[in-house]
Formats: structure tokens, C-alpha cells, sequence
């Protein structure tokens, strides 16, 4: 007999009910979270020989669990927390929200959906969602100490530092100032204190950025042979495929790489429709060597100015690969925004 074994994972505690074809419970368990669970729950769906395990949240409580079911060679469905939730609301007898109802209803779910995602076992593209979302949040830290750091700097020198703040302009500044109350020295030793922290998130940073560059050329993806697209960019695209692949359940994704093609364009090598072959515009930094093809195209016309041409790179417009890479909601096509200000199109440049 055909068994679905629906689990309802907590940090705690794991509760797990099988049903057969007519959604009627046939066993419950519930197992703490702990070393044995996985064995605890084989033992307890022996004589289920022929058992699919359905697991609600793989990508968060239910990760753990999920992957070391699937490293002892079990069928594993991800089942979404909303389709469990409307099975229990909907269902007249167990509308309860307690841990047995919650894991009946992830079994029927898992039961009736047509199409639901088999849980794979970690590969290289965990590797680089872990790495991607490492030095997104370093960013975002040394942004928050850089912050403090100009609020700082306000308070002990007229103006601050109305530019970009870099550690050595920190450095050459903080040695001119003279402190003359204990406000300001208590600012000035705040100051120092933010200044190490900016050296140690540019370390790490730095060492995130190397580990990332090695683990894209482990993986052996082909998204860096796009033009514009660096190790970075590639380890990030790479995370959100795997998240858009885990949200649509059932619905094949094509590789990152093919959806890029396909939605820029190539003209000799030059993406039709954007600026992304000379300005790559981009949110990260780029840690590849500078390529030859980084002069003006040929199809912007040999009479283009310099100046125009930096005024086009400052005006920052999203390109045809950012967008593919980091689709955004909106109607407007780089080809077919209007210059702000001039009333002409970015060709007429």
C-alpha cells in the first residue's frame, strides 16, 4: 500500500502522520529533534513499504530533516506552507491548528497536488546561495558602519566628509583633528573604534569575494561567458535560480544561462538594446580584469563624444543583462526610456 507520511517540523519537535489513498490517518509520531530523529522516524515507517515523506518548510525548519531523509535514500516532496494551510481551514474535522492536524494536512496536500518539488540533495548551488548571501549582508554592515562613521564625522568637522568615505581619507583627517572636550575626544574614540570595524569588514569582504570567484569556476557554470556578468553576479544569479526553481513547484525552469540569452539579445557580440557590453551596470563590485571589448561600441557611431559617453555611464540606466539577470517590475524597456531632462532617447547620444 501506497503511503504518504506528512511531517510538521518545529525546532524542537518533528510530528509526523501517514495516511493511505483515502486521506484517512493510518499512525502518528512525534519525535524530538535530535541526533536519532532520522532514525526514530525510519523505525516508525518500517512496515510502510512503500512511504513518499512530505515535509512542510524544506527551505527553512524543515531543511535539516529533509536532506538527511534524502541522504538515506527516501522520497521527499516540499510542500508549500500555504497549501497546507488552506487544506486545514478548508477540511471540516481537523480545522484545529494543532501539530497532528498541520501534519494530516501536509500529507493531503502532498496527497492531491499534481505537481509538487522532489527535494534533491544539496549540491554546488547551496554552496554559492550561502556564499551570495554571506557578502550581501557584509555589505550591508559596512554600509550601516559607514553611516555612523559620516555622523560622527559631522559632529567634528564642519561638513564631515561630503564624498565617498574611504579608510585613508578617515585616516588623513582624523590625524588633523584636535580635540578640545570630552565630547569630542569620546567621538573621536568612537570614530577609531568604527575605523577598525571598516578594515575588518574590507578583509572579509575581500576573502568573501575570493571564495566566491573559487567556488563559480568549481561549479562549472557557464554564466560568466556572458559578457557583463562576474563571479559575483554569477554566484548571486545562481542563488536566486534555485529559489525561483523551489518557490515554482512543478514548473521547469531553464538554466540561467539560456534565459539570459534569450531575453538579450546579441549583436556582434554586443547586447542590443542596453549599454551593458560598455558600462555593465551593476549593484556589486566587479572583481574581473578589465576585458578589451570595454571601449565605445562601434554601433554607437565613431563621432560619439567622450563626454556624452560619460554622462550616458553617470546617468546609470538598468541594462538588457542586469534586467535578465535581476528582473525588475517594470513596463519600461531600456530601448524605449526617454532621456529625463533632454526629451530624446538614449541612441540619440
Amino acid at each position: 500500500m501506497n503511503v504518504m507520511i506528512g511531517i510538521d517540523p518545529h525546532k524542537a519537535s518533528h510530528t509526523a502522520v501517514a495516511i493511505g489513498r483515502d486521506e484517512d490517518q493510518i499512525a502518528c509520531v512525534k519525535v524530538r529533534a535530535t541526533l536519532r530523529q532520522v532514525d526514530q522516524l525510519l523505525t516508525w515507517a518500517e512496515p510502510f513499504e512503500k512511504r513518499t515523506w512530505a515535509i512542510e518548510s524544506v527551505g527553512g525548519l524543515g531543511y535539516l530533516l529533509a536532506q538527511q531523509l534524502v541522504a538515506r535514500g527516501e522520497d521527499v516532496l516540499d510542500v508549500p506552507a500555504t497549501l497546507a494551510s488552506r487544506i486545514r481551514v478548508l477540511a471540516t474535522k481537523r480545522s484545529n491548528k494543532n501539530d497532528p492536524n498541520d501534519a494530516h494536512s501536509i500529507a493531503i496536500a502532498a496527497l492531491r497536488a499534481p505537481t509538487l518539488r522532489q527535494v534533491e540533495p544539496a549540491d554546488h548551488v547551496e554552496v554559492l546561495r550561502l556564499l551570495s548571501k554571506r557578502n550581501r549582508d557584509l555589505g550591508r554592515q559596512r554600509s550601516r558602519v559607514i553611516c555612523r562613521m559620516h555622523s560622527l564625522f559631522a559632529e567634528l568637522v564642519p561638513g564631515g566628509i561630503a564624498k565617498e568615505m574611504y579608510v585613508s581619507d578617515a585616516e588623513a583627517l582624523l590625524a588633523k583633528l584636535s580635540v578640545e572636550s570630552p565630547a569630542q575626544q569620546m567621538r573621536y574614540e568612537l570614530t577609531l573604534e568604527l575605523l577598525d570595524d571598516v578594515r575588518r569588514l574590507d578583509a572579509q569582504i575581500k576573502d568573501s569575494h575570493r571564495r566566491i570567484r573559487m567556488a563559480v569556476k568549481a561549479s562549472g557554470t557557464s554564466v560568466t561567458d556572458i559578457y557583463g556578468v562576474g563571479p559575483i553576479h554569477a554566484g548571486r544569479s545562481s542563488a536566486i535560480q534555485a529559489t525561483e526553481d523551489a518557490s515554482q513547484t512543478g514548473t521547469p525552469t531553464p538554466p540561467i544561462t539560456a534565459r539570459l540569452r534569450s531575453n538579450v539579445p546579441q549583436v556582434d557580440g554586443w547586447c542590443t538594446g542596453c549599454r551593458c557590453g560598455a558600462i555593465a551596470s551593476s549593484t556589486t563590485p566587479s572583481t574581473w580584469s578589465p576585458s578589451p571589448r570595454s571601449a565605445i561600441p562601434a554601433q554607437w557611431g565613431a563621432s560619439t563624444s567622450s563626454a556624452r559617453w560619460l554622462r550616458a555611464r553617470r546617468r546609470k540606466k538598468p541594462s538588457g543583462c542586469s534586467s535578465a539577470i535581476f528582473p525588475t517590475p517594470s513596463t519600461d524597456s531600456w530601448s524605449s526610456t526617454r532621456d529625463r531632462g533632454s526629451g530624446r532617447t538614449p541612441r540619440d547620444d
